[in-house]
């Protein structure tokens, strides 16, 4: 296999690798979700990869330490990323269904695309754009049992925008993140990002413990430090990782098995039923991925 085929190829196990963190983060999150408010959970686990972002940091050479002519891209991903993707996906699931929040979600690809196509000057081959629609497909039918009852009954609210505007501020993070990698290692790019937006978000953390008690035990801590470990480290070193072998199109392809992820570990972990729609809707979800990856 030629280098720029492992190139390729290591970035979509990247990506996925993201994916796979983040569906890890919901079933927790849903876990967790009485003991704290999202704010604080979100500064939370961010704090404590935020410690593990500053270690690896010092192993950097000093120019990748230094925030230098990037500082406005880099502070846009602290706000985009770290500060508002979060608490705004959380707010928004708060007033709408979490089967509207992961529809919505699957027009990330296409969204993202765009932006980079707009911003960046990187547009989506006609195969990348294919593969993204195949996966929305997939995402519609997996989180509507295959059937038009949904259709019927679904109600679009305020939460519904939320979440939407979420997926845009996760587009913007990702297109950001490309142009800052340009020179600089996914490492720094995400340390960097995240010490930057940490200090706001645990200002915004302050004025919610006020309206949302936490209720602290050892089950919230343990919980804390997996969701800083994997989702948070992992998860964003894994996913800019991806994003700076494959581009932010590139890699947006593959944000639809969130929810396909997100569904095996609720069968795995928290017992929920698997149907026939998981099984088709997998297989478009994979299949369109693996389509829009191939070059």
């Amino acid at each position: 296999m030629s280098q720029e085929k492992t190139k390729h190829w290591l970035g979509v196990l990247y990506v996925n690798c993201a994916t796979l963190a983040w569906a890890s983060n919901m079933v927790m999150g849903r876990v967790l979700k009485d003991a704290i408010g999202p704010i604080t959970l979100a500064s939370a686990r961010f704090v404590v990869a935020s410690v593990i972002f500053a270690l690896l940091l010092r192993q950097q050479p000093a120019a990748d330490r230094k925030i230098g002519n990037d500082r406005l891209l880099l502070i846009g991903m602290a706000l985009t990323g770290v500060v508002l993707f979060s608490p705004a996906l959380y707010l928004g699931l708060r007033y709408t269904s979490a089967v509207n929040g992961t529809l919505i979600n699957g027009i990330g690809p296409l969204m993202t695309g765009a932006m980079a196509a707009a911003i960046l000057h990187q547009p989506m081959s006609r195969r990348q754009v294919v593969g993204a629609l195949v996966g929305l497909v997939g995402v519609a039918y997996l989180i509507t049992n295959g059937t038009a009852d949904f259709w019927q009954n679904a109600q679009f609210n305020v939460g519904d925008l939320i979440v939407l505007f979420s997926v845009a501020i996760w587009g913007l993070y990702s297109v950001m993140g490309s142009r800052v990698m340009r020179k600089r290692s996914p490492i720094s790019t995400t340390a960097l990002s995240t010490l930057l937006g940490l200090p706001m978000l645990i200002l915004l953390s302050f004025w919610e413990i006020r309206h949302i008690p936490v209720n602290f035990d050892a089950k919230l801590l343990l919980g804390i430090v997996y969701l800083g470990i994997v989702p948070a480290a992992g998860g964003f070193y894994a996913w800019n990782a991806g994003v700076s072998r494959l581009g932010p199109g590139g890699a947006m392809v593959f944000y639809n098995t969130l929810p396909l992820y997100g569904a095996l570990l609720g069968v795995t972990l928290l017992g929920e039923p698997l149907g026939l729609s998981h099984g088709i809707g997998g297989l478009l979800i994979i299949g369109g991925s693996l389509w829009a990856a191939k070059k």
